[in-house]
């Protein structure tokens, strides 16, 4: 006779999961975040004529450390985890600019390349684990799997932002046409969460994919220079803007963990 139990194993984190539960204010600070990756990554590595490979350094020790503390932490901390996902998206934005510019990759070469490495993400971690959802986010190897599967998407949109918006060696839609490009593709999944049977894990890592190029070209849109199709403002200041902007909406939208699916065993 087979008896269902549900159990708590000694490695499972707690009942509430360290992640934001996945609403509206969710969405809008995610958009704020990508915007703001762009900004800052290209404030450092453009403004600050620090580079890629420098800026690439700097970003990417400033994840590992906030990703350290967010691994350690028993329980959701709004600020930890938002900071971790700017980290994700600056270290992001001057990695693609590297693999793309100074590698000499391109935009197409560095999307296939990241969409390979975001694709092999997902598969080992649902091959491992059984789950890529983040209601299963209850040991350490599934949170680094996670967190591994958040920086390929960042830096993946980055490549494919520019490869969608540059108008001489992409596909020429411009920054305020990319940014109706994917809000417009976003949109189609939002409709396929509320009226269609597919998967809503599935979704949720199209829609977290889709928002970084959004947040890309809305970003390259404030700073880039007006011949080329943006809006000429400081990246310093945007990025100030958008600091102040992530940090109202983490204050005034109600945040609260993902809550954890119970683990369910079958024992004979």
């Amino acid at each position: 006779m087979n008896i269902s139990n549900e159990i708590s194993l000694s490695n499972r984190l707690s009942e509430l999961g360290k992640v934001p539960a996945v609403t509206l204010g969710f969405w809008l600070i995610k958009i704020a975040a990508t915007t703001l990756g762009e900004t800052a990554g290209d404030a450092v590595t453009m403004s600050m004529n620090l580079g890629y490979l420098t800026g690439t350094a700097i970003f990417a020790a400033i994840f590992a450390a906030a990703l350290f503390f967010q691994i350690r932490a028993s329980h959701f901390r709004p600020f930890l985890f938002w900071t971790v996902i700017v980290a994700t998206t600056t270290v992001g934005t001057t990695l693609a600019d590297l693999f793309d510019r100074s590698l000499g990759i391109g935009y197409m070469g560095g999307s296939a390349l990241l969409v390979a490495c975001l694709a092999a993400s997902l598969y080992v971690w649902h091959r491992s684990l059984g789950s890529i959802s983040i209601k299963r986010l209850d040991t350490h190897k599934a949170e680094c799997f996670y967190w591994a599967t958040i920086l390929f998407s960042q830096t993946l949109g980055t490549a494919l932002g520019d490869w969608v918006a540059d108008p001489k060696s992409g596909w020429g839609f411009g920054y305020e046409g990319g940014a109706l490009l994917f809000a417009g593709a976003l949109l189609i999944v939002i409709a396929a969460y509320r009226w269609t049977r597919i998967s809503h894990t599935a979704l949720f890592w199209a829609a977290f994919i889709l928002t970084r190029p959004l947040g890309a070209t809305v970003g390259d849109l404030l700073d880039k220079p007006i011949a080329s199709g943006g809006l000429a403002l400081s990246r310093y200041s945007a990025s100030a803007a958008l600091i102040t902007c992530m940090l109202a909406l983490i204050f005034i939208l109600p945040q609260r963990a993902e809550k954890l699916e119970p683990i369910r065993i079958e024992r004979d």
